[in-house]
């Protein structure tokens, strides 16, 4: 595949957790480029990852400053990428619920698409160490997604992604309001109303090994909202708009 790879993982408190999953990240691709984007975690994450990058020059730092939230984070990392000429650039989460080994599969499937999902759900539920009710909420979450918005994927809120920078280029960074959960929701929905290519990779997601969720009631709400909104923007269509189809014109 042409052009270079970048995995873009937010971190705020993941001190213990930023090692292991840059040595799981090379051991299963160890041509990708791998850029942490720390808000300024008052654990020393940011000076861990300083003395990591030192040692590899794979290693990226980006130092966001106080905390901004997860969807910020992507946002400057995703930019900071394109400016140095990434062709694909993933997301993933520090915590190794997202497993490094099904990057080359991602790459893969981005041979013929242009954004590619992780499901959690697609041909099965792949979630471990859920409790039901967390389960249930998302399983039910994907569902609205699609009832209001039309937007044909198996997991809509899932954060394992990989976007070729066309796409990131057409949806417009800057226009990007969501700041939670609801980033994943605004970010594939923007793919799919431009007309670009999504496909989807089953994976496995086992919930966080160290550390604690960042999921809360305000995320929450946030995304109720935003996909509301999205509806909106579409005109409640159920395919991609006219206006904006053809590969983001």
């Amino acid at each position: 595949m042409d052009g270079k790879t970048l995995v873009v993982i937010p971190t705020y408190d993941e001190r213990d957790n930023v090692e292991p999953i840059a040595a799981a990240v090379f051991r299963a691709a160890p041509q990708v480029d791998l850029l942490f984007v720390d808000d300024d975690s008052p654990d020393g994450t940011g000076e861990r990852l300083d003395a990591m990058a030192a040692r590899d020059g794979r290693v990226k730092v980006l130092h966001h400053g106080p905390k901004a939230g997860l969807g910020r984070a992507y946002v400057d990392g995703f930019r900071w990428g394109l400016e140095r000429g990434y062709a694909h650039l993933f997301e993933m989460d520090a915590d190794a619920s997202h497993d490094p080994r099904e990057i080359p599969a991602f790459l893969k499937a981005a041979e013929s698409a242009d954004l590619v999902l992780g499901t959690r759900y697609k041909g099965g539920i792949r979630v471990i160490n859920w409790p039901l009710n967390r389960l249930l909420i998302s399983m039910g979450a994907g569902m609205f997604v699609r009832a209001v918005t039309g937007l044909p994927v198996s997991d809509p809120t899932g954060g394992y992604k990989c976007y070729s920078a066309e796409v990131l280029g057409a949806i417009g960074l800057d226009k990007i309001r969501s700041n939670g959960y609801s980033f994943q929701i605004e970010t594939t929905f923007e793919a799919w109303r431009r007309g670009f290519r999504i496909a989807e990779v089953p994976i496995v997601f086992e919930d966080r090994r160290s550390g604690h969720s960042k999921f809360s009631r305000a995320i929450a709400r946030e995304a109720f909202g935003m996909v509301w909104r999205l509806a909106w923007r579409n005109r409640f269509r159920r395919r991609p708009s006219p206006e904006k189809a053809a590969g983001g014109a």
